[in-house]
């Protein structure tokens, strides 16, 4: 059962399987943190997944909140050992914001992206020349490279893997057409999205100047996986960036997607218009 998560989701898992079974003993955390001789601080950061815990460490919580179905046993040990493996954007770990980071694991074990973005491409989508631009724009003095490196790799992670995610996304009609001030750049970027538009698992829409005012202030995007209990989404609002897990939370963005959808033009219709602008560029 366990193989069918990755580390980032297994971590979910795992810390809401743990959090659930001590509630369920009538424990405290400060209760835990007293009979595993752990400090507080400790039990919290497993609970809210800010680290991981080890195999013996489960299978100590697990004895202690009284948990003895074996099957069940094996399963949160298997996915606290998977949540310690070492992932791919691990080198550039501590020049990511935590949100971010959090958000990237996600989104390589997710089934489906849905993102709205009123002010510029989403990172799947985005050229090395696109990127590097808009990296220089979201983190100023920042390390660019780094930045530029890590939006490509998730590009490899998530577009180029044996089952990838279906990903439907809305853009703003201004983000097409001011792709960028050179004309080079410009061409790759809307070729592209064209290129992308095509493929099967890829959906993208505008949404054009027509519809009006009535659009989103904040770019966001939500992942969805197999199982529907598990959505995240995750919010730019320009101070600070914030992955959200509560589905309550969600679900408002969910409705003003599909509503952003109908607004948008139709897939066919948006691959038309990148077209003509590709075809009035120099």
């Amino acid at each position: 059962m366990t193989a069918t998560y990755g580390p980032t989701v297994g971590r979910r898992r795992l810390r809401s399987a743990l959090r659930a079974a001590r509630e369920a003993a009538g424990l405290t955390q400060e209760q835990v943190s007293q009979e595993m001789d752990w400090s507080l601080s400790k039990v919290i950061r497993i609970e809210s997944g800010a680290v991981g815990v080890s195999p013996i460490d489960a299978r100590a919580l697990l004895k202690l909140y009284g948990v003895s179905d074996r099957e069940r046993i094996d399963e949160l040990v298997g996915l606290a050992r998977s949540s310690r493996a070492r992932r791919w954007w691990s080198t550039y770990a501590g020049a990511l914001p935590a949100p971010y980071t959090a958000y990237i694991g996600l989104e390589a074990e997710t089934s489906s992206v849905l993102c709205y973005t009123p002010t510029k491409l989403p990172a799947l989508f985005q050229t090395e020349a696109y990127a590097a631009k808009a990296v220089r724009r979201d983190q100023p003095g920042g390390d660019e490279q780094s930045q530029v490196e890590v939006r490509l790799a998730r590009q490899r992670e998530v577009l180029d893997k044996a089952d990838p995610p279906h990903i439907t996304a809305v853009i703003d009609e201004a983000v097409v057409r001011r792709i960028a001030n050179d004309p080079r750049t410009k061409r790759e970027q809307l070729e592209r999205l064209v290129s992308l538009g095509a493929q099967p698992n890829i959906t993208i829409q505008v949404l054009p100047f027509a519809a009006g005012v009535d659009g989103f202030p904040n770019p966001f995007a939500i992942l969805e996986f197999p199982d529907p209990s598990d959505v995240v989404m995750y919010v730019e609002n320009g101070l600070a960036d914030d992955v959200v897990d509560q589905p309550d939370l969600v679900r408002p963005f969910r409705h003003e997607f599909e509503r952003l959808r109908e607004m948008a033009l139709s897939p066919a219709e948006t691959q038309e218009m990148i077209k003509r602008i590709v075809g009035g560029l120099e």
